[in-house]
Parts: C-alpha cells; structure tokens; sequence
C-alpha cells in the first residue's frame, strides 16, 4: 500500500517564533485527532531545530524545503543535506517550481541534489510541472517527462523508494485558473506510467504522487478520491491549523 501524504511547505512564512508556535498549535491539534495518513511539515531552515523539538515525530514528520547541491565548503549561505539531517529533520522539498523558476534550478542540479538528500538518508519530495504556455502547447506530458528522467532516472528503484512526487501545475498556482481533479488524475496517471515504464509496475504501484496546485479543505476531498493522487504538497493553507488540518482529514471517511 503506497503512503498517503499531507505535507505542508510553509515557503518563506513565518518568523522562528511564529513557526514554532503554528508547530506546537498543529501538534497540539493532531495529537487531539489522530490523523490517517502521514503529515509533513517543510519549514524555513531556521526553523528546524526549534520546531523539531516542539511536534511527536511519530505523528508529524518534519522536512526543509530545500538543500544545496555541494557537500560542503566555501558556499556562503547554502544548507548541506547533511545539515538538514543533523536538525532532525526527515524530508527535504526539490525542484520546487519557485526554485527552478526563480533560482534557475536545473534538471542536472537537482539531479545533485537529489543524491545527497538520499544519501543523507533524507526523503526528497521532487516536484514536477508545466507552466501556462507549455501547457496550452499540450507539451505538459513531455515537460514533466524531461522533468523525471533529468533528475531521478540514474536513481535505484531502492533509492526510488525514499522520493515522493509531487505535481504542481504551475499554471494553476495563484493565476486564479483551476486544475480539475480530471486534470490532476489525468497526470498523475501518466506521472506513474513513467516510472512504471523506467522502474517496472512494482516500484510505480509504491510511489506516492502529491498534487500541488491550490489544493484547499474545499476541494481536497475530490482530488484525494482520484485513484492516482495520493495526498497534497499545501502552500498557503498550511500557515493555518485549521485549514491545514481540514485537509489532512479528507482522508477520513
């Protein structure tokens, strides 16, 4: 059975007293009423180590929302993997759209990246997505694609089993378009059918793909009832306990 995950990525929100308090309020909440699926929380970096010591591991996993593509040395402002690790941390967010975007992430720096969160026993979140253009070009398939075998096709099947995915459709993050959970299905599907044709059926039934765009206790229900989506990689509702939590339980009958 592939994990169901609700995991949130806080993004750059949140002062380190702001975050530990959000923390211990959530821990506070889901301590209260157990959730049925696995929940993450990806904070700033600062954040780890105070937020790490204020949640029940065993209930909420705590995650960065990035880490640098060098072991270590003269790189003024990066965070190693090994960093990451030594907080207490469990996961680690790559290939976030803001990043390749933004920060010029490409397929072979993530494909850095990548392997030394593995191989500082991290579970990588990888997301993966097209923008509006590519999309109305109906190049999405091949985009992500490209997207999977850049970073993660030189990965084990064994080293497979610590990623999950993530599908953001960049397009429909904060543009005021919607996926549909059609939408959202539809590439999930074809996200596992590629692995499944690199990694064989076994390795795909296993691994977990997240649905990132705008997903909300509104909506989460539907998406989540899709056989090929398997939780949410939240953004702004998971700086609020409340809607944070609404989405984490769309996964209760």
């Amino acid at each position: 059975m592939r994990k169901k995950i609700v995991a949130g990525n806080w993004k750059m929100n949140k002062t380190l007293q702001e975050g530990v308090a959000l923390a211990k309020d959530l821990n506070a909440a889901l301590t209260a009423d157990k959730p049925v699926c696995d929940v993450v929380i990806c904070t700033p970096f600062i954040h780890l180590a105070s937020v790490n010591n204020e949640i029940d591991k065993s209930i909420i996993g705590l995650g960065a929302e990035n880490c640098a593509d060098k072991v270590s040395g003269a790189y003024t402002g990066e965070v190693s993997a090994a960093m990451v690790k030594s907080t207490g941390a469990d996961y680690v967010i790559l290939g976030h759209s803001e990043r390749r975007a933004y920060y010029g992430e490409t397929a072979a720096i993530l494909k850095e990246k990548v392997n030394l969160a593995l191989a500082n026993d991290l579970k990588v979140i990888f997301c993966i997505g097209e923008v509006l253009e590519e999309r109305e070009a109906g190049k999405q398939n091949e985009v992500v694609k490209e997207q999977l075998e850049g970073s993660l096709f030189e990965l084990s099947a064994e080293q497979l089993s610590n990623v999950v995915l993530a599908y953001e459709p960049v397009w429909a993050i904060g543009t005021g378009k919607t996926a549909t959970s059609e939408q959202a299905e539809d590439m999930h599907a074809f996200i596992r059918g590629v692995i499944a044709e690199k990694f064989g059926a076994a390795v795909a039934e296993e691994t977990s793909i997240l649905y990132g765009g705008s997903c909300k206790p509104s909506n989460a229900k539907e998406l989540f009832s899709k056989p090929n989506v398997d939780g949410g990689l939240i953004g702004g509702a998971a700086l609020e306990v409340a809607d944070f939590k609404g989405i984490i339980d769309a996964w209760k009958n």
